[in-house]
């Protein structure tokens, strides 16, 4: 199952245990979003709309580790969303082998860029959100509607 690797690992995110440091995989994991972000009308056009997407919430968990040159890719899913929030799972895999070797949930809040304030989805990109949403349960964070705001998976 090799596929295009998003990145390598470069020699500046190997740490002294000779793997890739905790921090790093937080880099990949955003290039991932930033892969995902034009199939969900976010990104660059986004933008220009004066929107953007930040995140708010975020974990990660470790699973096998990575040296030096090995190539990552990531697999990326909608869990959940709501008027004004995103739920995403990336898992990264090693790029030739295919085992898996982290996984990250993030939270993404859409923001009025002029305002900087919370605000909600133009109904385009809902569309988008609503055709790819697996509807898979999250690991750790999920959206809480009474409150608006996320809290722990039990």
């Amino acid at each position: 199952m090799p596929t295009e690797p998003l990145a390598r690992v470069r020699p500046e995110w190997v740490d002294h245990y000779g793997h890739m440091n905790l921090a790093y995989y937080l880099v990949v994991f955003d290039m991932a979003t930033d892969a995902l972000w034009p199939r969900l009308g976010l990104g660059p056009g986004f933008r220009a709309r004066g929107l953007g997407t930040f995140a708010a919430e975020s974990w990660q968990a470790y699973l096998r580790e990575v040296t030096l040159g090995a190539p990552l890719a990531c697999d990326s899913e909608v869990l959940a969303f709501d008027a004004k929030r995103l739920l995403l799972r990336h898992r990264m895999r090693h790029a030739e082998e295919g085992w898996e070797v982290a996984e990250n949930e993030v939270l993404y809040l859409c923001v009025d860029l002029g305002a900087r304030r919370v605000a909600p989805w133009p109904e385009d990109v809902l569309a988008r959100f609503a055709a790819v949403a697996t509807g898979n349960p999250a690991r750790r964070l999920r959206l809480n509607p009474r409150a608006g705001a996320p809290a722990p998976a039990g």
